[in-house]
């Protein structure tokens, strides 16, 4: 029986605000302990801390979007690589901050975790 179609996740939920010290080097850390997706081949859900470290530049994430954000993949098929990758792209994309890394710490399938790490600049 083949799995539904995923639902999208809603990268339109991000939101900004200016960077109340642009001309400081500062760091931002987001520890998102409650992150769930759906595994592509199972539907099973995954589970996974995400990450998020990053020194803005002109913008800031708004905390109450990312959350929405982050909740929007609870329907996604998707692998860890994708989710981690597609996670630190839109932020890389909509922030354009200074530095920004991007960890999933996925808890255990099969007797495996799986931590996927991205990093700008490399």
């Amino acid at each position: 029986m083949p799995l539904p179609e995923p639902a999208p996740y809603d990268r339109a939920a991000l939101e900004t605000f200016p960077n109340p010290e642009p001309a400081r080097d500062y760091e931002i850390e987001f520890e998102c302990p409650e992150f769930t997706c759906v595994c592509p081949k199972t539907g099973q859900p995954d589970f996974a801390t995400i990450l998020i470290d990053y020194v803005p530049d002109q913008l800031c994430v708004e905390l109450k979007s990312l959350k929405l954000y982050l909740w929007s993949f609870r329907n996604v098929g998707a692998f860890h690589e994708k989710v981690t990758n597609d996670i630190f792209s839109d932020l890389l994309g909509l922030l354009q901050p200074r530095r920004l890394s991007v960890r999933g710490e996925f808890k255990v399938r099969g007797g495996i975790t799986t931590s996927v790490s991205c990093h700008h600049p490399v």
